[in-house]
């Protein structure tokens, strides 16, 4: 079962392979609040702006390019599915604005300049040239970009963008992302939280099929899911318990599927208090995590 051609992908199909392909990991051993704890401090990346865990607010709205139709609508449903068992929004409707590019492409890094050269943005965060042109490398087979948004204590979204750091004004979603009005962000004074919470905006994943031949569609589905509801801290580190994210970092213990401990994360993510700083947020998560891998 391979990705790399359409007939063998047709062969996936009508083999089953499309069926959902979480493994239930059992973790054992692994069930104490403190490793629990470390997990979700090495998994997820905060928001460079907030410094806090970054979720959907939005419902997703997934489109995927680059294959036959019946494989994009392959990603794309799966993509909402995990979503809605992780308990994040998902854009029931059936147009919507898509919020997460799914690419397959074999030229990924060209597709990558040009977005650096026409709407940086959304790359992510950056200060300065070096960190955007740092941000437009392409290192993986699959990779992710990560555009991300502030909310303030009235509710008013504000993309994160270094333009404004340090002036005391941010500039504010007003519509497509390159309207932008400016306004002044509202806090609570707080030591718990100060109101603010992270949003992801928008995220490209790209995909170069040619080095992924290995791999069945279902097990890439799940990595591309993950990919898109949490920022990951990196990619290239095995995970302490676990993960889908070992798949592709080397000499990691192979997961094929979502495992128990990514879905108590996933879960955890989008239950806990999103205006609360960034320890109890991880405390939240890893919380909810021993509840759900210990059947409570």
């Amino acid at each position: 079962m391979r990705l790399a051609a359409a007939a063998l992908l047709m062969a996936v199909l009508s083999a089953g392979a499309l069926a959902q392909s979480t493994e239930n990991v059992t973790v054992t051993g692994t069930k104490s609040r403190e490793v629990l704890l470390k997990f979700v401090q090495s998994f997820a990346a905060p928001a460079r702006i907030s410094g806090k865990m970054v979720r959907w607010q939005e419902g997703v709205c997934p489109l995927t390019v680059g294959l036959k139709p019946q494989f994009t609508q392959f990603f794309t449903g799966h993509m909402k599915d995990v979503a809605a068992r992780a308990g994040a929004p998902v854009n029931a409707r059936a147009t919507c604005k898509p919020n997460i590019e799914i690419v397959f492409t074999t030229t990924p890094q060209a597709l990558v300049d040009n977005v650096r050269a026409r709407r940086p943005a959304l790359l992510g965060y950056f200060d300065n040239d070096r960190q955007a042109d740092a941000l437009a490398k392409v290192s993986h087979p699959i990779q992710a970009w990560y555009t991300t948004a502030t909310k303030d204590l009235r509710g008013k979204s504000v993309l994160d963008n270094a333009m404004l750091q340090g002036t005391g004004e941010t500039p504010a979603i007003a519509g497509d992302m390159g309207s932008l009005i400016w306004s002044s962000a509202a806090v609570t004074g707080s030591r718990l939280g100060d109101g603010k919470s992270s949003a992801f905006y928008h995220i490209i994943i790209l995909v170069e099929p040619d080095s992924l031949k290995d791999y069945e569609i279902g097990t890439l589905g799940d990595y591309i899911a993950m990919l898109a509801l949490t920022q990951m801290n990196g990619l290239d580190s095995c995970q302490a318990l676990p993960s889908i994210m070992n798949l592709m970092a080397k000499d990691c213990a192979p997961i094929t599927g979502l495992s128990d401990a990514d879905m108590a994360y996933l879960k955890g993510l989008y239950r806990m208090s999103a205006d609360r700083n960034l320890n109890i947020q991880r405390d939240q998560i890893a919380y909810d995590m021993q509840q759900a891998l210990e059947g409570k």
